[in-house]
């Protein structure tokens, strides 16, 4: 493995307007149950602890949520992460214009570590993602790596074109239609990639039309990456799930897939 810190970031700025209204942040939605060790001693498990227990088996043992002011109840239940023996910590997002503004608030923090990044809003498997993915990057050093999962609503996911070699050659937003098969749903990438990210938000921000324009997809700037000459790689799970669940089918489906599993 790298000598650098890999440190996990999980953007949560969002405002769950789709599944809304909700008496909490919905990274905290109860989905599924946890096992304490006594006999039906069962608690419910929040949606985002499977996302820090799949960065916690990669041996990511410090992460940062960056949270949309308001969210308190995100470090009011995780606190220092010692429940997950981690080390968590709390940054709040500037711009809301996107998920690379989002992410752009850790970089006086993390500018030198690996960077994981993952959705606190998702249920994906398997669950060695962050192994396999931080392990590609250390065996092709590439600048980032993508996490594929396989779907068919490719209008709904940033979908990836890759060589025979797992070289990512484009990445295209949410097209109407696709022949591509894979969406990208987690990603690593190494100090260059957050300096390239940092400076590509700079005229964005000094834009004065900035509120007025769409926002800016991760993918984009990935893409731009790509376009400038950085090495990006897949990593694919063809047997992986990538479930979000921000959308009222999508938590339907959540909740009563892993009560079922834990009972």
């Amino acid at each position: 493995m790298s000598d650098r810190q890999v440190i996990g970031l999980l953007p949560a700025g969002g405002q769950a307007k789709r599944i809304s209204p909700l008496p909490l942040s919905k990274e905290l939605y109860p989905v599924g149950f946890q096992d304490f060790g006594e006999p039906n001693n069962w608690r419910p498990k929040v949606v985002c602890q499977y996302l820090l227990e799949k960065m916690q088996l990669a041996g990511i043992n410090q992460a940062y949520f960056i949270l949309r002011p308001g969210k308190w109840d995100i470090p009011e239940y995780f606190r220092d992460g010692a429940m997950l023996s981690m080390s968590l910590g709390y940054l709040i997002m500037g711009l809301p214009y996107g998920v690379p503004f989002t992410l752009d608030q850790a970089y006086p923090f993390v500018r030198d570590a690996i960077i994981a990044l993952g959705f606190p809003d998702i249920l994906f498997q398997p669950k060695d993602a962050f192994v396999k993915v931080l392990a590609r990057q250390q065996g092709t050093q590439a600048d980032v790596v993508l996490g594929l999962f396989p779907t068919d609503q490719p209008e709904k996911a940033g979908m990836v074109d890759f060589n025979d070699t797992g070289r990512v050659q484009q990445i295209i937003e949410k097209p109407r239609q696709s022949d591509l098969r894979y969406m990208w749903g987690i990603a690593v990438w190494t100090p260059a990639f957050t300096q390239f990210l940092h400076e590509y938000l700079i005229p964005l921000k000094a834009n004065p039309n900035l509120p007025q324009l769409s926002e800016v997809p991760i993918g984009d700037v990935i893409q731009a990456a790509i376009k400038r000459g950085f090495h990006v790689q897949a990593e694919v799970f063809a047997d992986g799930t990538y479930l979000d669940i921000g959308t009222p089918n999508d938590l339907v489906r959540a909740v009563r897939q892993f009560s079922h599993e834990a009972f």
